[in-house]
């Protein structure tokens, strides 16, 4: 005779106000590989900074124009160096497979630093077409169907 397993519980259900809550906080600690870009391709002071977390090895390979080195395990010693208290950071490191950026992001916010972590990180700039800059200069690949909106201008979110 052949067991099957019982069919998993489903997840606990939260009240929609609870919802709501998770996903509005969640906004607060979090923006998107588009949203910065656009705020950054805007022509304008974008009203943060952004902080690459990730190691020089790395940096090397890519980086978001514009952005702040600033390895994690380096934050509590160089923030103050290389970052006004009073600008917004936001973070990031390799991609979503990768907590550096959320590591920095807490190391900063215990500096006294208003932090968001961006989402997808490197991996998602890339991936999405935007251009990044390496010892070598400026470069850009093709966007990723799979990840980048159809009209980059809108992706209907």
């Amino acid at each position: 005779m052949t067991r099957t397993a019982p069919a998993p519980a489903p997840a606990p259900s939260v009240t929609p106000a609870e919802a709501a809550a998770y996903f509005r906080a969640s906004l607060a600690f979090h923006a998107d590989v588009s949203d910065v870009a656009a705020a950054l391709a805007a022509g304008r002071d974008p009203g943060f900074v952004v902080v690459d977390s990730r190691s020089t090895a790395a940096w090397d390979q890519g980086h978001i124009p514009g952005a702040v080195h600033l390895p994690t395990a380096l934050v509590p010693e160089q923030a103050g160096a290389l970052l006004d208290p009073s600008v917004p950071v936001v973070t990031y490191c390799w991609g979503p497979g990768c907590n550096g950026a959320t590591r920095a992001a807490l190391a900063l916010a215990e500096l006294g630093y208003q932090v968001k972590e961006m989402l997808g990180g490197f991996e998602y700039w890339v991936r999405e077409g935007f251009a990044y800059e390496t010892w070598q200069g400026q470069e850009r690949r093709p966007a990723d169907p799979l990840t980048a909106p159809v009209d980059a201008a809108d992706c209907g979110c």
